[in-house]
């Protein structure tokens, strides 16, 4: 935040800023012990709250939570009131995640008028418009997500609205701002437990649904799934980036994580839960709203979402394998009892209990300030090229090596040998295997994308993804991937650690004349 002298905040300020008005809000001031100890985490970067908090808390608008969850209504009504909801929650700097499937299919009846439903998909293109206006007078691009059931009439066209012709794509490439069909906005395939009995007893409609969708995802990176069962069966609604689910229109996400890489105990990580999560039940009564049915929602759920990072690098510094791991397990068994902590918490202050207190978030952002991996994603690539765009509108790039790599590399460790998102894309199962172990502990969701060498345009190849993943879904939240080089004008591509040793601190100016360089090995 700029201190109003022209001076940015330090981390230490910013961590009292957020620390002393959202403890507040339960009447804590900084001579108490809750204040001081969680002070020091924060400043110390053992426990980080989510973006939103970090940038909203001490303004006038102090709207805290990271996204927000809503159904569209199937009516001339509900969907005026879906636009201004998302109006109203892009513009105080929350996500959105819609679910559409109450929305008739296209060439349904309308009675009162003879006209005929356009379908769910042009009702999530306008949601999109909105988005991509709401962003040139923000500060950050609006982060959208679309839910449709698996066997909606409109299945097919949702799982096609992202097959651009090839001169869009290759526009935006050249520039990411060139329109494209619902470019602002994730979209992710429902599947419930209907789809796994179908597709179990061997369904046409279910079988098709499932590998056209997974055809998709491994040529392109959308769609992804989303996954509602068994006792989460009516929790359809996701913020953009999966890991909150609800099942109430107008939930929020009340996100922070804890970075495991800097925790040295279970002892300390013990205490590190209790105050991350005493944080998030402060930001529940702290937060404004951008509408007044958030706060019924928020009330009666009291929603926190307590998440995880530097899993990676907590593994590679026990000298141990991206895979699950007894001692690890032991750790998550610790976050588990996160739930008891917040009704401990919440009957001190007179609240009612969270109904669910852990999601994994991406944290990219806070990841990035925390300096370690994100989530429980791997490294993304022991060394990469960045590309950004200058002040002088063009495009350059330099070499860089990931910071937790390059701290293993200074102990000693050969860097050939440690495991990133691109060696890990060749084994991607195991991927796939970590992130349902992961999931056991976890009372929301996770967010994980699993990376891909290459976009796979081989249907066989793509059938063997799909088989592989099959068995796992049941065991998920949600799932996306992502197949390097799927897309232009991305910014991150994978290098070696000796060339990136030997171009280190040298800046490149693109050749225009060349089309976008690779892809990505991450999301």
């Amino acid at each position: 935040m700029d201190k109003g002298n022209g001076q940015k905040e330090t981390w230490p300020e910013t961590a009292e800023r957020v620390v002393s008005n959202v403890l507040g809000a339960l009447g804590y001031t900084k001579d108490s012990t809750e204040y001081q100890r969680l002070l020091s985490l924060v400043t110390e970067r053992k426990f980080i709250p989510g973006g939103r908090y970090l940038y909203s808390a001490g303004r006038p608008l102090h709207q805290v939570n990271n996204c927000f969850l809503v159904f569209a209504e199937d009516t001339r009504e509900g969907w005026a009131e879906l636009l201004k909801k998302s109006a109203m929650v892009l513009q105080t700097g929350g996500g959105l995640g819609v679910e559409y499937s109450d929305i008739r299919p296209y060439g349904s009846p309308i009675r009162k008028t003879g006209g005929i439903a356009s379908g769910p998909v042009p009702l999530m293109q306008m949601v999109n418009e909105i988005g991509r206006g709401v962003i040139q007078g923000g500060f950050r691009r609006s982060a959208l997500i679309a839910l449709l059931d698996w066997d909606h009439a409109d299945i097919d066209a949702f799982i096609r609205a992202k097959d651009w012709p090839e001169e869009v794509r290759a526009a935006k490439e050249r520039d990411f701002n060139t329109f494209a069909h619902m470019d602002r906005t994730n979209i992710s395939v429902n599947l419930n437990d209907a789809f796994f009995r179908e597709i179990g007893f061997n369904n046409k409609h279910a079988k098709s649904v499932y590998y056209k969708t997974v055809e998709k995802m491994v040529a392109t990176g959308e769609p992804g799934f989303s996954i509602n069962c068994g006792d989460a069966a009516s929790e359809k609604l996701r913020n953009p980036c999966g890991e909150v689910c609800s099942a109430d229109d107008s939930d929020v996400c009340n996100l922070g994580s804890i970075n495991l890489a800097r925790i040295e105990t279970i002892a300390e990580f013990a205490e590190v839960v209790e105050l991350a999560t005493l944080f998030l039940l402060a930001g529940t009564v702290y937060s404004d709203i951008p509408y007044d049915k958030v706060s019924d929602v928020r009330a009666k759920n009291r929603r926190i979402g307590l998440g995880i990072m530097g899993v990676h690098e907590w593994l590679l510094r026990h000298n141990k394998p991206y895979a699950p791991d007894e001692e690890l397990g032991s750790w998550l068994k610790v976050y588990e009892e996160s739930g008891w902590i917040a009704a401990q918490w919440a009957s001190k202050h007179g609240l009612n209990n969270p109904i669910a207190t852990r999601s994994i978030a991406p944290t990219g952002s806070i990841g990035i300030l925390a300096e370690t991996t994100t989530g429980i994603e791997p490294i993304f690539c022991v060394a990469y090229q960045r590309r950004y765009l200058a002040e002088s509108e063009k495009w350059r790039y330099q070499y860089v090596v990931d910071p937790t790599a390059n701290r293993l590399i200074e102990q000693g460790v050969d860097p050939d040998e440690i495991e990133d998102a691109y060696t890990l894309s060749y084994d991607v199962e195991r991927r796939v295997a970590f992130q349902a172990w992961i999931q056991q502990y976890v009372d929301m969701g996770v967010s994980s994308t699993i990376n891909i060498p290459y976009p796979i345009t081989d249907s066989q190849e793509s059938k063997q993804f799909a088989d592989m993943l099959l068995p796992y879904l049941p065991k998920l939240r949600g799932i996306t991937a992502y197949p390097n080089n799927a897309r232009g004008g991305q910014p991150l591509t994978p290098s070696t650690y000796s060339e990136a040793i030997k171009h280190k601190g040298v800046v490149f100016e693109e050749d225009e004349s060349l089309t976008c360089r690779t892809g990505v090995c991450g999301a």
